[in-house]
């Protein structure tokens, strides 16, 4: 057989990541290019689908030109993206989502929390279908977002030709093939796979009964083939018309089947970036409260597929970081140094330690600063700090660091523990992302879980996982389990260290009661009343 390459575009949050791939999953180039956010206020966070389209082709067509390849033995294209929602009209004009009507901005984000009165109204349903999103549907997923436009904007609504999932959308627009993924319309769409079906009465009782006349009327399982690329696609690539692509598929799911999807079961998938997503597959349903699915067959077929998440982890570093009063400093010497902040933060850590067994004794945070999507399945939950001091500087910043690593992972704790209460056996925990680039959260990631923590060889995982896809829909493997046997390596693995299961569990403690505590200070506040 001739050596064959596939393509891996990831659209993430904040930026296109392209890459190609062998047969044997090596990595041959890679590019990366920033794409646009507005956010016009509070809760609000648009994109544009123009933008991504533009740096989508950009990245595609540097990573053939890197590669070194001739373009003829690209054999495939998978996309993954986040599960934003894009508003497109006759023609394929955009439609303003925006509240000021700026055609650019058609894309709501998936972190968008305008919807929340909308989700609400759907969840007061008790509809029979939400229990496939753990009871409660989320102000992150689809159904509230269209609902909030058809509500505040009715003619806009009536003008969408098409709804579509980011990733739908990429397949659209390369292929002009009018086709949804099983994927993102079960995990976001309350699409009920099982059942090959929405819900009829749902829809029509949350106002939503003429929806499905807006999405592709053809639904195509993970790893099935859309289409081949079409001549302006291709041109735009730098790539040929008898390129295949395969169905979309959400980027948190097309890391965990090239986590797991050598081995589904017993394995616990667990994406790291701007949100945490927890990815575990299992050949019966779980109803678990708080947990999104089951959804049957959205990451692997013939699996269902419960998902956990956080809504915040990566961006909440970020921003934890930023806020604080030594950024300027950290930021600076960063630039002198030559070396990411992160690491300078990480050796004033370990400098910490040297004399403070625990830096963060009595240092808590609860990382809940955009709602707690899993388990607890509250958007309006929010962030907390206990312990706060008169310290300043860069060790008062690596100390707020180290509690906010840790507090993430007392989250995907807590997630676990929900999981395997629910009765999921949970074997090993597999990780990609960007918490995999940094070894000191790695770290806390095993200690406080009190796992080992499994990486891959490829430090870009997601784009591997839609790759993946595109090899099969391509024919070059005959289902998932083979591809990702073929193409994905293991990577190195993390233990705990033993020593500090007492501390951390201690903490862990605090952190689940924080979450307590607030409660009760919401219910004192509600409790009175204000002139």
């Amino acid at each position: 057989m001739k050596q064959q390459y596939f393509i891996g575009v990831d659209v993430g949050s904040a930026s296109v990541r392209a890459a190609i791939f062998d047969m044997k999953g090596e990595r041959l180039a890679f590019s990366v290019r920033p794409i646009q956010q507005f956010h016009p206020k509070t809760g609000f966070v648009e994109q544009s689908s123009a933008d991504i389209w533009v740096n989508v082709c950009s990245t595609i067509k540097e990573v053939v030109y890197r590669a070194g390849i001739d373009p003829i033995y690209v054999k495939s294209i998978g996309f993954d993206a986040t599960c934003s929602l894009v508003a497109v009209g006759t023609g394929g004009l955009p439609i303003s989502v925006a509240e000021n009507g700026n055609p650019e901005h058609d894309i709501i984000m998936w972190m968008d929390h305008r919807a929340r009165q909308e989700t609400t109204s759907i969840n007061r349903t008790n509809d029979p279908c939400l229990r496939y999103v753990g009871g409660e549907i989320s102000v992150e997923m689809e159904l509230p977002k269209i609902l909030w436009l058809k509500k505040h904007f009715p003619q806009r609504y009536q003008s969408v030709w098409r709804f579509f999932d980011l990733a739908d959308f990429l397949v659209w627009k390369a292929t002009e093939a009018d086709v949804g993924s099983v994927c993102t319309l079960t995990c976001k769409w309350n699409y009920l796979a099982h059942q090959a079906q929405f819900s009829k009465e749902f829809l029509q009782n949350i106002g939503l009964e003429d929806m499905t006349d807006k999405i592709p009327p053809t639904i195509l399982e993970v790893g099935e083939k859309a289409g081949y690329l079409t001549a302006e696609s291709a041109n735009a690539f730098g790539l040929h018309d008898q390129v295949i692509v395969a169905s979309g598929i959400i980027d948190a799911h097309a890391g965990g089947l090239a986590l797991v999807g050598s081995k589904p079961t017993g394995s616990l998938a667990i994406i790291s970036g701007t949100s945490n997503c927890h990815m575990i597959a299992s050949p019966e349903p779980t109803m678990i409260p708080g947990v999104w699915g089951p959804y049957f067959g959205a990451m692997l077929p013939g699996y269902w597929l419960n998902e956990g998440g956080q809504s915040a982890a990566g961006a909440l570093v970020e921003w934890s970081i930023r806020q604080h009063e030594a950024w300027p400093e950290l930021e600076n010497e960063a630039k002198v140094s030559g070396r990411h902040y992160y690491q300078i933060l990480n050796d004033i850590v370990a400098q910490l330690e040297q004399y403070e067994k625990y830096p963060t004794t009595h240092l808590h945070v609860l990382a809940d600063h955009h709602g707690n999507r899993s388990p607890r399945a509250n958007a309006y939950a929010k962030g907390m700090i206990s312990g706060l001091t008169l310290e300043h500087g860069c060790n008062a910043l690596a100390r707020y660091y180290l509690a906010t690593l840790q507090a993430i992972a007392y989250g995907t704790r807590h997630i676990i523990d929900t999981l395997i209460a629910a009765g999921h056996r949970i074997d090993r925990l597999m990780m990609c992302g960007g918490a995999t680039k940094n070894p000191l959260w790695l770290r806390e990631y095993a200690n406080v879980t009190e796992q080992e923590i499994h990486l891959v060889q490829e430090e870009d995982a997601v784009n591997l996982g839609a790759a993946i896809l595109g090899a099969v829909a391509s024919g070059t493997f005959a289902d998932i389990t083979q591809a990702a046997q073929a193409m994905v390596k293991e990577g190195h693995v993390i233990s705990p260290d033993k020593k500090t299961f007492p501390f951390h569990q201690a903490k862990y403690q605090v952190y689940l009661q924080m979450y307590q505590d607030q409660q009760r200070y919401i219910d004192i506040m509600h409790s009175m009343t204000f002139i």
